[in-house]
């Protein structure tokens, strides 16, 4: 069976609690990764590997670590790309499920933003997460479950 890897340095606790209870329930092994210490759920399956602060330390273990037909759970865009790239199945805290369209144009988004906050351009941040994100994200991970039980 398939691993779940999350880049936990980003992931709202909401989230984690979903990660967790799906963990739990299908004892699919999951890994959160993150630079500081991450609360979750004490489960046989589930394990924290915290790493050293540092630019993209997490993003680097993930990376050498997850195999084709895992699932990796980030927000950082070029990690995700990068992940992608090896048949490795990637989602966000919202629940959207990477192809390669949604890659390239998040890229591009990403940095456009770049370019406008380097001179000085106040763009704001991204919506506040909320109780539907949360169902979306939910629903994500469980189509993506359902599929590895019945390969």
């Amino acid at each position: 069976m398939p691993t779940i890897w999350v880049d936990a340095d980003a992931t709202p606790k909401p989230i984690r609690e979903v990660i967790c209870k799906a963990a739990i329930r299908t004892a699919i092994t999951t890994y959160f990764v993150a630079n500081h210490r991450v609360p979750v759920t004490p489960c046989p399956h589930i394990h924290t590997v915290q790493v050293e602060a540092g630019f993209d330390v997490a993003d680097n273990v993930i990376v050498q670590r997850a195999e084709d037909g895992d699932l990796v759970i980030t927000q950082d865009i070029p990690l995700a790309a990068e992940l992608m790239e090896r048949a490795i199945t990637v989602i966000n805290n919202r629940g959207e499920t990477y192809t390669a369209e949604t890659i390239r144009q998040r890229l591009n988004m990403r940095d456009f933003m770049e370019t406008l906050r380097s001179s000085g351009v106040q763009s704001g941040g991204p919506a506040a997460f909320s109780d539907r994100d949360k169902q979306q994200f939910a629903n994500s991970l469980d189509r993506w479950l359902t599929r590895q039980r019945k390969a």
